[in-house]
């Protein structure tokens, strides 16, 4: 017979019952009961209540037992902490519940096995505290999970294990530092039946980006095998993102995989790590078209929750079907204040140590101290950097003490990084080798103030924080010229999405193509060909799992595109087609084959001359491909596209129908087409521009140099002089020219050069002559905007 009062299935809860289930539990019963209609799948189970555990830890004198060997504790006394939590969990594990608590659970169990028509059904067996998972706290992975658990005997000993892990180290400790009293929070175990991600894949994902907060986007974490790995941080996961208005992937990395958790016929051990083939490594775990509908699963879950969340899922790998096994309120970027703008900055880079995924955006520095099991957590002082390979719950009592926390192990939503997000410590997770490259006693500074990878520096190296207030200056703003952002760095442009912007007018591609792609786009499209060894095997290695090279430059060139685009949507972002001088493309993989020594690159074979050149056009084709997957393919057609160094109209006119024969037709899909006004030429004929092209963008560092006879590059006495100043009279006078002809040829024209980020009265300059856009750079945004507000 079940006690209702005592046990009750998933169909029989709704969020209503946090009080009596915990967050988890309650999450499932409300997913079970109102989404299967939306298609969301969520396995079958069943929770024991709050009364179940307090009339456990009154009716056997537990509660007692418990006050009493917590009395006197330090949380900051790792080894009395340590000792004093073994001692209670020993004293649960050795006391038996009333024997009708016990008639609960098994019969139970037996219905839930009939249901799946076999006598003992394989289960997986969780905690769910009745003070877990609330918005402004989260208990992510203090009370143990137990897997694979089968039978009546071995399902009755890990409830009482999941009991018992109420009162591990971490979880004392956590509810002391959070003010949360032992007893005023109770314990649900859920029982639900396992999905075999043990024969295929599962993982995590947010309905928001983790790091910045970000809204539009859906993360995905996903690797082989059971998810446990994933949590604890020992496999480094493939990554997605979705963007949630076009449902469309924007990017993806693949994780090493290395390991995976399975089934194992052991009762005493139900799960085990066994090694992954090295070709599957290399492939996505899921589908695209699986992860698609995970991240339209999370965007359901989030619209019936009303609040981002923090979503479990498995991928069965006998029946093919994904299912939903756990979601929880996401409880660190939820609850910040979107008025406050924070942003750690690095003063000067040192020797880089490391690099891995960063968590958060802050930095830190410390003595490393590098700890590899539990048993020596008591040597981590305070301030100190902690350097391992992976972190589980059983840490948390040092990480909280931590300045910064580095990991060989991981991604985004392993524990290490999930408990720093939430202590507001930098982390540097999946480094592959920190623990055997850094060394116990060495100074270090961790920075995750640099984008969506996290370096390791040697020493202590200087760092500022500023703070600012950006809801006034939004409010207040009193200037009609639009204040638009220049981007190079996608990893960069969910968090600068909340600095004060009206879109993105320069996105430049040659970070992407310098950083992501690193090779010459001829010369992967010439792969077969390469006859330097060690080239060829460096661009081997930077491509594993493309066998046409040139889609990897496409995949990686159209995702960096993405990621700026999605971050801004749905306002224009302005993309420059890539402007290396030959010099710079000569530097990048391969690229001495392709390219001419020239004397001065800086007016050489770059722009528009080289999209046409026959030598560089499959290229240029390839540059095409990439903006049209943007665009048409993932839906971003708030991307608009920028020809730079145009010398002749007929020039313009060459690019623009190599565009169109690519499906990048001006006018087709809403295409707007610019050129970048940085030769005089572009100004003086601008009246013939503005009839092939949509709007002009002023490059003043270009236009300045070719105007006064500079050649920016060379560091010359003229420059000491304050000769290549753009705030020269000739200079101005052709911007103001320019600004004139775009009015009458009803035209847009704004400015993406340096001038306005360096010299505030030269921003006041241009707002007064009625310019559409200024395009800054990130740092001087809000400065700016605050001169623009007071000219007025």
């Amino acid at each position: 017979m079940i006690d209702n009062k005592l046990v009750r299935f998933f169909d029989e809860l709704g969020i209503k019952d946090v009080p009596q289930v915990g967050g988890k539990n309650a999450s499932l019963g409300e997913m079970y009961h109102n989404l299967s209609q939306k298609g969301i799948k969520v396995p079958n189970g069943f929770a024991t209540t709050a009364l179940f555990y307090n009339r456990f830890m009154e009716e056997t004198g537990l509660k007692n037992q418990i006050r009493k060997i917590l009395e006197g504790l330090n949380t900051k006394n790792v080894n009395d902490l340590m000792k004093r939590g073994e001692k209670i969990r020993k004293t649960i594990i050795a006391t038996e519940f009333p024997k009708d608590f016990a008639i609960s659970i098994i019969e139970a169990y037996k219905k839930l096995s009939a249901e799946s028509k076999v006598k003992n059904l394989d289960v997986a067996v969780r905690s769910s505290a009745t003070a877990e998972d609330l918005p402004d706290a989260s208990f992510a992975g203090q009370q143990e999970t137990y897997l694979n658990i089968t039978g009546e005997k071995e399902l009755m000993l890990s409830v009482k294990k999941c009991v018992a892990s109420l009162f591990t180290n971490r979880a004392i400790s956590y509810r002391v530092d959070k003010g949360f009293d032992h007893f005023t929070i109770a314990l649900s175990v859920g029982i639900q039946k396992m999905i075999r991600s043990d024969l295929a894949a599962s993982g995590v994902m947010f309905t928001l980006d983790t790091e910045s907060g970000f809204e539009n986007v859906v993360l995905i974490n996903g690797i082989y095998g059971l998810g446990e790995n994933i949590v604890q941080g020992k496999v480094n996961p493939d990554e997605f993102y979705v963007f949630k208005p076009t449902k469309k992937i924007i990017y993806h990395a693949i994780g090493h995989k290395d390991i995976k958790m399975i089934y194992n016929k052991n009762e005493k051990q139900p799960t085990k790590d066994v090694s992954v083939p090295v070709a599957d490594r290399k492939k996505q775990c899921i589908t695209n078209e699986q992860v698609v509908k995970l991240a339209e699963w999370g965007m359901i879950i989030e619209e019936h929750y009303g609040r981002h969340m923090d979503i479990e899922w498995a991928l069965d790998g006998k029946t093919k079907e994904l299912y939903i096994i756990q979601a929880r309120p996401e409880t660190v970027q939820s609850v910040k204040d979107r008025n406050i703008l924070e942003r750690y900055v690095l003063e000067k880079k040192g020797k880089l140590l490391v690099t891995g995924q960063s968590v958060g955006s802050k930095i830190g520095a410390g003595i490393a101290n590098r700890i590899m099991t539990i048993k020596d957590i008591n040597k981590f002082k305070p301030g100190q950097v902690l350097v391992t390979d992976m972190t589980d719950p059983d840490w948390e009592p040092i990480m909280k003490i931590a300045s910064a926390i580095v990991t060989d192990n991981g991604g985004r939503t392993c524990h290490a990084a999930i408990i720093s997000r939430e202590l507001g410590i930098p982390c540097v997770v999946g480094t592959n080798n920190a623990s055997t490259t850094i060394k116990s006693g060495k100074v270090i500074t961790v920075s995750c103030a640099e984008g969506e990878a996290g370096y390791v520096y040697d020493g202590k190296l200087p760092f500022k924080v500023e703070r600012e207030n950006i809801g006034d200056l939004v409010k207040n703003r009193n200037f009609k010229s639009k204040v638009m952002m220049n981007m190079a760095e996608p990893d960069m442009a969910f968090s600068n999405s909340f600095i004060p912007n009206d879109g993105v007018g320069l996105a430049r591609l040659e970070f992407i193509i310098n950083k992501q792609i690193q090779a010459h786009p001829l010369a992967l499209i010439n792969f077969n060909k390469i006859k330097d060894k060690k080239v060829k095997k460096q661009i081997e290695t930077l491509t594993v799992g493309y066998k046409d090279k040139s889609q990897f430059f496409v995949d990686k060139l159209s995702e960096g595109v993405a990621m700026i685009a999605s971050a801004f949507y749905p306002k224009d972002v302005i993309v420059r087609l890539s402007d290396f001088k030959s010099n710079e493309y000569a530097n990048l993989l391969g690229g001495s084959e392709y390219e001419p020594i020239e004397s001065n690159p800086m007016i050489g074979w770059r722009g528009a001359n080289r999209y046409y050149t026959e030598k560089f056009l499959p290229a240029f084709n390839l540059e095409c491909q990439a903006l049209k997957r943007v665009r048409d393919d993932m839906g971003l057609t708030n991307v608009k596209i920028m020809i730079p160094f145009c010398r002749t109209v007929e020039e313009g006119k060459r690019v623009l129908e190599i565009m169109a024969k690519n499906g990048l037709e001006r006018g087709k899909n809403n295409l707007q087409v610019y050129v970048m006004a940085e030769i005089p030429t572009n100004i003086i004929l601008a009246e013939q521009f503005a009839e092939i092209f949509d709007g002009f963008s002023i490059g003043s560092n270009d236009l300045t140099q070719l105007t006064l006879g500079i050649d920016r590059d060379s560091g010359g006495t003229l420059h000491v002089l304050g000769a290549s100043n753009e705030k020269n009279d000739a200079v101005k006078y052709l911007i103001k020219h320019l600004i004139e002809v775009a009015k009458k040829t009803g035209r847009k024209v704004g400015i993406c050069g340096q001038a306005p980020s360096d010299f505030p009265d030269f921003a006041k300059m241009l707002v007064d002559l009625g310019i559409d856009s200024i395009s800054l750079i990130p740092d001087t945004i809000i400065k700016t905007m605050m001169v623009l507000n007071k000219k007025q």
